[in-house]
């Protein structure tokens, strides 16, 4: 594939080439403290790197996709989603690694937030390599890191301070946090440090005191702002994206980079920011801490794997933009397809337009790109089948003895989600069902029963050879002749499908619901 430089994640991939040099391997990394459900939020960082990772290996570069679990971290706060926060609360202060699953199925609270975005992010096409803090600070792997940040305890103050007005940080300030080898929790004040490898320290929380060595304590971490930069210099980072708030004036950025060059010796990463994302109907930043989420498996209950890549992939990181689960979510339906139809010159648009869609449809690809167009059947209609078949996917696709085996797997993961919006999200007068024969009879007048016999003798004898057009002609003619308006013969033929006053466009609705379907609900029992 010949690589283009018109979509971000290409010229972000250019710009680390360019800032980095040409190297043998290129280090691309993201992380997240799982404190709670890993949200789509943070799902947009891990998408925005596996974008730029695969723009750099579009152009023949070897690249390193870390992900860091910050599951060292101290658990600070009960998100309001979880159960059991009675005994969650039990570990507040504590490491999360070390807070139990209150589900009881992993080992950990840390490790229950772990496994699910892990299971759920090869769905979407993204493998990264996971590094797991606690499990580095604990078997003292960063011990290098922690001295250099106590022998620089100076200058990282007087960086930190730079950008605090108020509150600045005193002669008593450490780099450092300690959780205490007795209670755990972080309650606790660094005594001493003797210019080598023991740091001293006692806890407010339970009285315990201690001389612990670097080189084999996993209680001593340093503090977000010097642990980020560390991890820079000892991971080799060469990208790096990170939140609008982390990039503003004075922010975590700001301080990492001064720290990594002045302390650890090391360039920061090439990077940009990321806006947030809202949930249609809902504003503000969405939060783990609060439990205030949308998680990556609630979006790919709507949204197929390739249509979820396909919303960050045609939207640039520093563009704020919203999660729809009302009808937008047709719409966005409507528009991948759209973009895979010019990408294999079904629709013409500017060519300048198609190459920008062509880039985005190839990285929303979960795999390669399919080698032809596949069938496509819009999410709208897709809906309608479903509800004519009550949700059985299998009876929908047998239906379509005309579908290849890929498409047919395609397709399928199309309408279970399609099924989810429907049951879960779509609006009440969007969803229907299909009359019971056993039902109570339709009332009607005369003319309009008269009305329904002469279509229902059209249809027996010419359903077969109708299409949307000509049934609708179809319609129009029939109500004419018997002396209706052709809306309220809509209406009664509504009422005899479906029971309700409206529904899908009529024409080829009854294409859908099928001869037998269409007849049986047109007998003269009404």
């Amino acid at each position: 594939m010949k690589t283009r430089a018109d979509h971000w994640a290409d010229i972000t991939a250019d710009k680390i080439i360019r800032e980095k040099g040409d190297k043998e391997l290129y280090v691309c990394a993201s992380g997240i403290t799982p404190s709670g459900t890993v949200h789509i939020g943070n799902f947009r960082e891990i998408i925005s790197v596996d974008l730029v990772v695969r723009a750099l290996r579009d152009r023949g570069r070897r690249v390193r996709f870390i992900y860091s679990w910050d599951d060292y971290d101290v658990f600070r706060k009960v998100p309001t989603n979880m159960p059991n926060a009675e005994m969650l609360s039990e570990y507040l202060r504590k490491p999360i690694t070390l807070t139990p699953d209150p589900y009881g199925v992993q080992e950990s609270y840390a490790r229950h937030n772990e496994k699910e975005i892990e299971e759920l992010l090869p769905l979407v096409g993204i493998n990264p390599e996971y590094i797991y803090q606690a499990e580095a600070y604990r078997s003292s792997a960063y011990a290098e890191g922690i001295r250099a940040a106590l022998g620089h305890r100076d200058a990282l103050r007087k960086i930190l301070n730079e950008y605090r007005e108020k509150n600045k940080l005193g002669q008593d300030w450490w780099p450092v946090t300690v959780f205490c080898n007795s209670c755990q929790r972080d309650k606790t004040r660094v005594t001493g440090w003797d210019g080598e490898n023991v740091l001293s320290y006692s806890c407010d929380s339970c009285g315990h005191t201690e001389d612990a060595d670097l080189r084999s304590t996993g209680a001593v971490k340093l503090l977000w702002r010097v642990d980020w930069p560390m991890r820079w210099a000892r991971e080799h980072v060469d990208f790096e994206p990170a939140g609008k708030d982390h990039h503003s004036r004075g922010g975590s950025f700001d301080t990492g980079k001064k720290i990594a060059h002045e302390v650890y010796r090391f360039p920061s990463p090439t990077t940009f920011a990321y806006d947030f994302i809202r949930i249609k109907g809902r504003g503000g930043k969405i939060s783990s801490s609060s439990g205030e989420v949308v998680s990556l498996k609630e979006v790919l209950e709507v949204y197929q794997p390739e249509v979820v890549r396909y919303l960050f992939a045609s939207t640039r990181p520093n563009s704020e933009f919203a999660i729809s689960f009302d009808l937008d979510v047709i719409k966005i339906y409507e528009d991948y397809d759209r973009c895979e139809r010019i990408y294999f010159e079904a629709e013409a648009v500017s060519e300048k337009k198609a190459a920008r869609l062509r880039r985005i449809y190839e990285l929303s690809q979960v795999k390669e790109v399919p080698a032809a167009l596949p069938q496509q059947v819009p999410f709208r209609h897709l809906c309608n089948l479903l509800q004519v078949n009550e949700g059985n996917i299998e009876a929908m696709l047998d239906a379509m003895p005309e579908l290849a085996e890929p498409d047919r797997g395609r397709l399928a993961v199309r309408a279970a989600c399609a099924w989810n919006w429907i049951r879960t999200y779509a609006p009440p007068d969007f969803r229907f069902s299909l009359r019971s024969l056993d039902g109570p009879a339709v009332s009607l007048t005369q003319t309009e029963a008269e009305a329904v016999r002469r279509f229902r003798e059209d249809l027996e004898q010419h359903l077969d050879d109708y299409d949307e057009k000509r049934l609708s002609e179809a319609i129009y003619d029939t109500a004419r002749e018997a002396g209706l308006e052709p809306k309220d013969f809509f209406t009664v033929i509504y009422r005899l499908l479906i029971g309700r006053e409206r529904g899908p466009r009529l024409a080829g609705f009854i294409l859908i619901v099928g001869r037998r379907r269409v007849l049986e609900r047109l007998e003269s029992k009404t």
